[in-house]
């Protein structure tokens, strides 16, 4: 066909940049927390994660999702899921840094570097991070199963992945799941059903037979899960692996992959136990708060993971918008379009701080006893997950909208804005949605020790604002006297947003603190684009170029 036109005034593809040098928000927290750390890993992540060949593997295995076969060809069950090259090549890569269980035998500063390289490789395909989320979290659960413990830690925690669905002990690294839901129930795990009948004791401890259903089973193709069952003592946490010790398989049946919005490279299964071989974590009956272990670390993940997820989308956007014009000039140099960019960075910016300082807590707690930091990652860990994904939808539709129409569409798998906006709610309801957040916040505020905790946490930024003096006293003044269940959500945000502010007052320039002050205390955060006259959005904009765009 012959050519009607020349295409002109379209930007080009967003690739080859370091993710870790061009993200100088996270640059900043990580000084704040870890000013020790040796960045040269980041830097190495962030420059392999922003290839073309990562792009290239994050598009296939999106376009390929996985396949179950349920049967061989002689009708023998083998329940197997399979996934393109691209899926395991991502996997493969995120073991290789070290984003799972690799934190636990590092020194200080460990599950800090893990928090920024995660958010560097949701930048390149969130949907591996499933597993990877789940195998870095189970770790702190599987301690009160020593044998277990000793036996998969090691595996747990090699960086040179396996893709084979072969027995564990014949891998040379492993990944972990879990399964807590049911159909009948959802997020009250208590109305269970899945029974758990005594079956002797070996090296693992002792052990079970596990009948039932699991409504949400994620990455099953893991080698081993953290699920929940009803013993005779109540609800417990059982260590259920996809193989038996014999070497056969365990009788966990694949039903059917869940259909999903978002996070389509990755499997999510509905699965049915007969008589699966299982071992106990902890004590009978205790299976919720030592599960919870496991899922307190994955809360972290969803805020890290939207972090990341906001980063991405807002350095497309302004890629996008400092090479397309219109009107005569570039559309990033139009004011209500600066004005929309400005507000994203800082949203951004904002989200950044309060996942890594969540992750800071863990890294201190998990190194010794530390008062102050344990009652902070307690309430931080709701506020931080409710918050930073509520935010998340509404950002990735924000920053869509900066590239108009090549936002929306799909070509050929490379719409990657489009991908972002489907996976943002997965974050929000993984692990806990809304409510459930807001209800974890409620009981994080029943010790004695939250209110001066918090007065500590937030005492750097007094007097540094008026409008952030204001809404500090009315969280402060709230946590005091309670607040009733219906409110519980306010209180969220009223939280996060003054937590948001403290830090940036401690780990940004000036004008960063004063732009969320104004519009995230003064005003009312809904639609983005709303920042009032006489803030500097230039300098926001300009502040969170991506290097090769700038």
């Amino acid at each position: 066909m012959d050519a009607t036109h020349e295409i002109t005034n379209q930007s080009t593809p967003y690739s080859g940049a370091n993710l870790f040098r061009n993200n100088l928000p996270l640059q900043d927290a990580l000084r704040l927390h870890a000013p020790e750390l040796d960045s040269s890993r980041l830097d190495a992540l962030g420059a392999e994660a922003g290839t073309a060949a990562m792009q290239s593997h994050a598009r296939l295995a999106n376009s390929h999702p996985p396949v179950l076969h349920t049967h061989d060809r002689q009708g023998r069950r083998i329940d197997e899921v399979e996934f393109h090259p691209s899926y395991h090549a991502l996997l493969g890569t995120a073991l290789r840094h070290g984003l799972h269980g690799t934190p636990w035998s590092r020194g200080p500063g460990g599950h800090i570097e893990r928090a920024a390289a995660f958010m560097l490789f949701t930048e390149a395909e969130p949907s591996v991070l499933c597993p990877v989320s789940m195998s870095y979290a189970v770790t702190p659960a599987l301690r009160a199963n020593p044998a277990l413990h000793a036996a998969w830690g090691p595996k747990l925690a090699a960086t040179a992945y396996d893709e084979r669905f072969v027995p564990f002990g014949q891998k040379s690294a492993v990944t972990m799941g879990m399964g807590m839901t049911e159909k009948q129930g959802g997020s009250d795990v208590r109305s269970n059903t899945t029974s758990a009948e005594p079956d002797g004791d070996d090296d693992w401890g002792r052990r079970y037979r596990v009948t039932g259903h699991k409504w949400f089973f994620s990455a099953p193709m893991c080698d081993a899960f953290l699920v929940l069952a009803q013993t005779t003592n109540g609800l417990s946490c059982l260590f259920l692996p996809r193989f038996r010790r014999d070497g056969s398989l365990n009788a966990v049946q694949i039903q059917r992959l869940k259909h999903k919005l978002g996070n389509q490279a990755n499997a999510s299964a509905e699965v049915e136990f007969r008589d699966a071989n299982a071992w106990l974590v902890g004590a009978e009956g205790r299976g919720i708060p030592q599960i919870l272990a496991m899922g307190a670390l994955t809360r972290l993940d969803c805020a890290l993971g939207t972090a990341g997820l906001m980063r991405h989308a807002l350095a497309m956007a302004l890629h996008h918008t400092t090479q397309r014009h219109a009107f005569g000039r570039p559309l990033v140099a139009q004011p209500l379009m600066q004005n929309v960019l400005a507000d994203l960075a800082l949203e951004s910016e904002a989200a950044t701080a309060l996942a890594l300082r969540l992750a800071a807590a863990v890294d201190r707690t998990d190194h010794g006893p530390d008062e102050h930091e344990a009652v902070m990652r307690r309430l931080l860990t709701p506020v931080a997950k409710f918050w930073i994904c509520k935010r998340g939808s509404h950002f990735a539709q924000e920053a869509m909208e900066c590239l108009g129409g090549n936002g929306y569409v799909e070509a050929a798998g490379e719409g990657v804005m489009a991908r972002i906006y489907r996976e943002m709610p997965v974050n929000s309801i993984w692990e806990g949605a809304g409510n459930i957040m807001a209800i974890d916040l409620l009981r994080a505020l029943r010790g004695a020790d939250v209110a001066p905790a918090l007065e500590r946490e937030l005492a750097p930024a007094r007097g540094a604002h008026a409008a952030f003096d204001r809404a500090a006293a009315v969280v402060l003044d709230t946590v005091d006297h309670g607040v009733h269940e219906a409110q519980a959500r306010i209180l969220a945000r009223d939280l996060a947003l003054v937590l948001q502010a403290a830090l940036l007052h401690r780990q940004a320039p000036g004008p960063v603190f004063e732009a969320f002050c104004l519009s995230r205390l003064a005003a009312t955060p809904d639609v983005f684009g709303l920042l009032p006259a006489g803030i500097d959005c230039e300098a926001l904009v300009l502040r969170a170029l991506p290097a090769q765009t700038a």
